[in-house]
């Protein structure tokens, strides 16, 4: 049986993560080095995105796309 915190808090991320389920989403975290991230940023000011989830969404679009474009 899994124990959960109990804190209002804890609560409260529950019911975030819940709503990201409910919208077909699924908050990820990852460990990435400081150029990595700048250049994230970089892009999400570049392009006028409200936050960096959208900028990587833009950079796994692009890549899947050169991917399929690519011969086999």
């Amino acid at each position: 049986m899994k124990h959960f915190a109990t804190t209002p808090k804890a609560e409260e991320m529950r019911a975030y993560r819940r709503r990201l389920a409910d919208a077909g989403q699924h908050q990820l975290i990852v460990a990435l080095p400081r150029e990595t991230v700048a250049l994230i940023d970089e892009l999400k000011e570049r392009h006028g995105l409200r936050n960096r989830s959208q900028a990587l969404i833009q950079l796994i679009e692009q890549g899947r796309d050169s991917a399929q474009q690519q011969p086999t």
